[in-house]
C-alpha cells in the first residue's frame, strides 16, 4: 500500500503545477508521518532462559516480570526452552530475539560452549549481551576475541556448603555418590567440583558419579541403580533440587527414606517441605527470583554505559533445617 501511494505521488508531481507541486509534497510528508513506525523510547530486554519446565527458571521469570512491573523504564520480552538439553533451539531463539531488534539479552545459556557463536553475532549487531546462571566458557570467550560478563552466583562455593552439612556428619571413608548436571554446563562441572572439594575434606569415598542431565526421571533412575550396587551408600549429592526429588523418589521406594542422606541445589518450591522433614538435608538457594533481576540491571546500565563488561557474583545461601539451623545460632 505504501509503494503504491508513493508512486501516484510521484507519478502526480511530474505532471502539475508548481502550487500542486507544494501541496503533494506536503500531503506526501504527511502521509510519512502518520504510516511511520513509532520510536521507541524504552529499551526492549529480552530474557531467555533454560527449561521453564524447571520450577527454577519459571520462578526467575517470575521474578523479572514483577521487576519489569515497577520498573517501566524498559520492555522485557521472556522466553525459554521446553528442554534443558534442547541447545539447538536456544540458539535459533537467540537469532530470533536479536532480529526483533532487541537491546540486551539476558542469557541462561543451555550449554557453556554452544551459544557462544551465536552470542558473537548478537554483540556484532549491537546487542549488549549478560550472562547469568550458568557461565559462558571463558577460554573459548578469549580464543574469540569476546568479553560477556556472568552475573550469577559462586556455584563451586554454594555446592561445597551444602555437601559440608553432610560430610561433617560422616566418618572417613564413608561411601557417597554424586548426580551430576548437564556435562557441557560449566554450573554442573563447578557444583560437582564444590562437592568434591567437601567430600575430599572429610576424606570420603565417591563410589559411583553419573550426570543426571539436570532431569527428575533420569535422577530416580540413577539412585535406584545406586542403591541397588552400594547398599552402604551414606549420601547422595544432586547437582539440582528437580534431581534431588528424583533421588528422594527412589529412596522411598526402596525403603532407604533417612538411610542415605541427600543434597541438593536450588531451593525451589517442592524441595522446602523436604527440608523441614528432615528427608533432604541441605540445599542452596542461589535467589532465582532475582538472579534475572540482577542480570537487566546489568544489562541496563551497560546500556548507558554506567558498568563495565566485567563480571559480578551474586549471593548464595545455605538453606537447611529450622531445628538445624536453631542449634547452631
Amino acid at each position: 500500500m505504501t509503494d503504491y501511494v508513493i508512486d501516484y505521488f510521484l507519478s502526480f508531481l511530474v505532471f502539475c503545477d508548481p502550487m500542486r507541486r507544494i501541496l503533494t509534497l506536503v500531503l506526501l510528508t504527511t502521509f510519512f508521518a502518520c504510516h511511520a513506525h513509532p520510536k521507541r523510547t524504552r529499551p526492549r530486554v529480552a530474557l531467555l532462559m533454560k527449561s521453564l519446565a524447571n520450577d527454577f527458571f519459571r520462578t526467575m521469570e517470575a521474578g523479572a516480570r514483577q521487576h519489569q512491573r515497577h520498573d517501566q523504564s524498559y520492555e522485557l520480552i521472556s522466553n525459554g526452552i521446553k528442554d534443558d538439553q534442547d541447545v539447538g533451539k536456544q540458539i535459533n531463539l537467540v537469532e530470533q530475539i536479536v532480529a526483533m531488534g532487541v537491546d540486551a539479552l539476558v542469557l541462561a545459556p543451555a550449554d557453556s560452549k554452544a551459544l557462544i557463536s551465536v552470542v558473537k553475532r548478537a554483540q556484532a549487531a549491537g546487542v549488549v549481551v549478560v550472562n547469568i546462571d550458568n557461565r559462558l566458557d571463558p577460554q573459548v570467550l578469549r580464543a574469540k576475541g569476546m568479553r560477556v560478563p556472568y552475573v550469577g552466583p559462586n556455584n563451586r562455593k554454594g555446592a561445597a556448603l551444602a555437601a559440608a552439612v553432610v560430610t561433617d556428619q560422616l566418618q572417613p571413608g564413608d561411601k557417597v555418590a554424586l548426580i551430576e548436571g548437564l556435562p557441557t554446563a560449566a554450573n554442573a562441572r563447578e557444583r560437582k567440583s564444590g562437592f568434591e572439594d567437601a567430600i575430599g575434606s572429610a576424606k570420603l569415598k565417591i563410589v559411583t558419579s553419573q550426570a543426571g542431565n539436570w532431569d527428575m526421571g533420569k535422577a530416580n533412575q540413577i539412585t535406584t541403580a545406586m542403591i541397588t550396587a552400594h547398599p552402604d551408600l551414606k549420601a547422595i549429592f544432586c547437582a539440582n533440587d528437580n534431581m534431588a526429588l528424583g533421588a528422594i523418589s527412589a529412596l522411598r521406594s526402596a525403603g532407604k527414606m533417612g538411610k542415605i542422606a541427600v543434597v541438593g541445589f536450588d531451593n525451589i518450591a517442592a524441595i522446602a517441605p523436604l527440608i523441614e522433614q528432615g528427608e533432604v538435608a541441605a540445599t542452596v538457594d542461589q535467589h532465582g527470583g532475582q538472579l534475572a533481576v540482577y542480570g537487566i540491571e546489568y544489562a541496563l546500565a551497560m546500556l548507558q554505559r554506567q558498568a563495565p563488561r566485567t563480571d559480578k557474583e551474586t549471593p548464595v545461601s545455605l538453606i537447611v533445617q529450622s531445628a538445624r539451623r536453631d542449634a547452631h545460632e
